[in-house]
């Protein structure tokens, strides 16, 4: 065999495994395109962008186990305490626009074994707040500025705080001016017929190391409103509160007591926890055919801890005394937030 005879030979060969192994060849599939969440941090933490979207969703809310003890927070078996689940879901979306941030939010609640489960009336799922808010405007059933009251559990400086409204929030340097038209229905109000209306206002100012808020109201239905002033002030470890709030007479807004007078002290003992003695006073609490009488006045006194137990992790101890109703009543609270 010749040179020229083996190079041809071995040239054939190698063609021949060469075709062999291209038969067998995997050719892998093109990789379908993937889009990743990405996170949002135009409007805080928490936030990621929808796919496909410039609009910013977050999700959160939190778990509570209760126990009530006292006949005054146990409205549903008339014994002395009273032990209930919560769960609380929270949506938030935000996008920028030219009229500004675009927000809807939803809150969903649900309340489990108190004393009457397994009634449809009573545990259930509902909307706690959902609103869109533009810019300052906001339109939705949400809970009004008289919700934010003083820190602890045990005050009463509110009635009805939860309204089908229309409002709009001013945001300055040093100071916020908000206005507010609220719904008044047969089911928030004691008498008439068809829908009335409430209209709510306030200015809220930094001053240094206090704050103050005046917020006043007016219930078109019973013709009565009521003013109320929240200041605080840092002071030594904590933060001392102190509020004022008249009432004409009751009214959606506030219906306890014609003069009340509370006040607290948030005593930041470590970075987990929290003591806050309370003390109130009411004049004139008796009411007679939906009027204030002369006379009624009465006082309580009570305690609040907060507890930090770990991350997401939080605890609530609170009693307090009614000196009218000569009654003790408290709860103790466990929550678990994300």
């Amino acid at each position: 065999m010749n040179i020229k005879s083996l190079l041809l030979g071995s040239a054939a060969a190698l063609a021949a495994v060469s075709g062999a192994q291209a038969a067998d060849a995997i050719v892998a599939a093109e990789p379908e395109p993937m889009e990743y969440v990405r996170v949002c941090d135009a409007f805080g933490t928490g936030y990621f962008y929808i796919p496909g979207t410039e609009t910013c969703l977050k999700i959160g809310g939190y778990v509570r186990f209760q126990v009530d003890i006292g006949d005054s927070t146990n409205g549903f078996n008339g014994g002395d305490w009273d032990a209930w689940t919560r769960g609380r879901v929270e949506v938030t979306s935000k996008s920028d626009t030219e009229l500004g941030t675009l927000t809807g939010f939803i809150a969903i609640h649900g309340e489990s074994s108190r004393d009457n489960s397994g009634s449809s009336d009573d545990d259930h799922f509902y909307f706690d707040e959902v609103y869109i808010e533009l810019g300052g405007f906001k339109v939705g059933d949400y809970l009004s500025w008289w919700d934010n009251d003083l820190p602890g559990e045990l005050d009463l400086l509110s009635n009805q705080t939860r309204f089908t409204s229309v409002s709009y929030t001013y945001t300055g340097e040093a100071f916020t001016a908000m206005i507010q038209a609220d719904e008044i229905s047969n089911e928030i109000s004691r008498a008439g017929e068809g829908q009335e209306f409430g209209i709510q206002g306030g200015l809220r100012a930094a001053l240094g190391p206090a704050n103050l808020e005046l917020l006043g109201a007016y219930d078109n239905r019973s013709e009565d409103g009521a003013v109320r002033a929240i200041g605080s002030i840092d002071a030594g470890p904590g933060t001392f509160y102190l509020s004022v709030l008249w009432s004409s007479d009751p009214s959606v807004y506030y219906e306890d007591a014609e003069w009340t007078v509370a006040a607290n002290y948030v005593w930041k003992a470590t970075d987990k926890l929290e003591v806050i003695p309370e003390f109130q006073y009411f004049w004139n609490t008796n009411i007679v055919a939906g009027s204030y009488d002369d006379g009624g006045d009465d006082w309580a006194a009570g305690l609040t801890v907060n507890y930090q137990i770990t991350e997401g992790l939080r605890s609530k101890f609170a009693v307090g005394y009614g000196h009218e109703a000569d009654e003790w009543a408290g709860l103790v609270r466990l929550q678990r937030d994300f």
